[in-house]
């Protein structure tokens, strides 16, 4: 964790009065660019983007799943802290994410055609990297959160 990441964490659990030794779940960016982490961070903070889908078979045997609950750092294109979310989620199988939940993540038109646009070449391209094959019946973690903290100046 860097020193503007930890200093960000902990005002945040003495403001919410959490066990100081409480830590991050994760901290993250979303997207593959600075542009895309700077964008979709601010599409957070914003509210427009409340949730994000991944493979549950694709995380390593020792990689964090996220679980209901989780705090979690949400970094800019530089891994500056920007939020903090608090983790609500279900699973269920790619072909059955529906419009609501496309609607939530909160990207481009914010449709259910536009999100199985994006993600099924994205899950694709995951799926081949690890040697598997994507289907539409992998069953994905359509996780939704809520920002308990922000930085305002993203807004």
């Amino acid at each position: 964790m860097t020193p503007e990441v930890s200093q960000y964490w902990q005002h945040f659990i003495e403001q919410q009065q959490l066990p100081p030794n409480l830590q991050p779940a994760e901290i993250y960016s979303f997207g593959n660019t600075e542009q895309m982490a700077n964008e979709l961070a601010r599409l957070v903070i914003i509210g427009q983007k409340t949730a994000t889908t991944s493979a549950i078979e694709l995380y390593e045997p020792d990689e964090h799943v996220p679980q209901v609950g989780d705090y979690n750092v949400i970094l800019d294109g530089r891994d500056r802290p920007v939020a903090i979310t608090k983790t609500i989620m279900w699973i269920v199988k790619y072909n059955q994410v529906d419009a609501e939940h496309a609607f939530l993540e909160g990207e481009s038109d914010r449709t259910l055609a536009y999100w199985r646009s994006v993600h099924e070449p994205f899950f694709k391209a995951e799926y081949a990297e690890a040697g598997q094959v994507f289907t539409p019946t992998i069953a994905c973690l359509c996780e939704r959160f809520e920002v308990v903290t922000e930085r305002r100046e993203l807004r």
